[in-house]
């Protein structure tokens, strides 16, 4: 698939984790089918994840009183967020497919990646209602989570101790990407990697590159409660 784009939002401090592979066997594979890859590799550029008034270049809308989502928005469409943040919505506007890269932590994404999600997807560019979920602006774009966990598989299923791991996808998958448009591919889960052998970890790569090969004829989830809660 030449000429398709590709954005992987990796957010890991070590480059020889499992989740570090992971993201070069993306890199490798993908641009093998002649796609073009960018990676944003959160912990390595020191992304500020902390939204604040430093994310509006110049005058407030209102100095009288701080709202951080009515000032990002009037700043987005004045062209006044900083610099770090027009650079990552640039991406994100390039990109056809979204892949977030990243170990669970605590049923979520870590904080730089949040972090990423609350300054990058500002009301004016990725939504603004009405214009949400099948309306979202980010509309003809897929994302797909590929993540790994501390866990065993069995503990992440419905009567298992952490729940269904679908559970802890519905913020992620539903509340932010679908609420942006976007469609979702079914996730990429290596479960306790850190539990298992060398040989079992290299299944996990050999299994992504595989799935990457098809990745693109691939048909998104269902995009409704009852996937996550059913």
């Amino acid at each position: 698939l030449p000429g398709k784009k590709v954005l992987i939002v990796y957010a890991h401090q070590e480059p020889k984790s499992l989740n570090g592979s992971l993201k070069n066997v993306t890199v490798e594979e993908l641009s093998k089918q002649g796609c073009s890859v960018t990676v944003s590799d959160l912990y390595a550029m020191q992304f500020e994840p902390r939204a604040t008034r430093n994310d509006i270049v110049g005058c407030l809308h209102n100095s009288e009183k701080f709202n951080y989502g009515v000032e990002v928005r009037e700043a987005y469409k004045r062209g006044d967020l900083s610099s770090d943040v027009i650079e990552e919505q640039k991406k994100v506007q390039e990109a056809d497919l979204l892949i977030f890269q990243f170990p669970l932590y605590w049923l979520s994404m870590p904080a730089i990646m949040k972090g990423w999600m609350d300054r990058v997807l500002v009301e004016g560019f990725a939504h603004q209602f009405p214009n949400c979920y099948n309306s979202g602006y980010l509309k003809n774009k897929l994302a797909l989570f590929s993540f790994t966990t501390g866990g065993s598989q069995e503990m992440y299923t419905k009567g298992g101790i952490s729940g269904d791991i679908r559970y802890a996808l519905w913020p992620m998958q539903h509340g932010i990407m679908h609420y942006c448009g976007v469609k979702v591919l079914a996730p990429h889960i290596c479960f306790a990697p850190e539990s298992v052998s060398e040989e079992e970890r290299k299944e996990m790569l050999l299994a992504w590159a595989q799935r990457l090969k098809t990745l693109w004829k691939e048909k998104p989830i269902d995009c409704s409660p009852e996937w996550y809660f059913k």
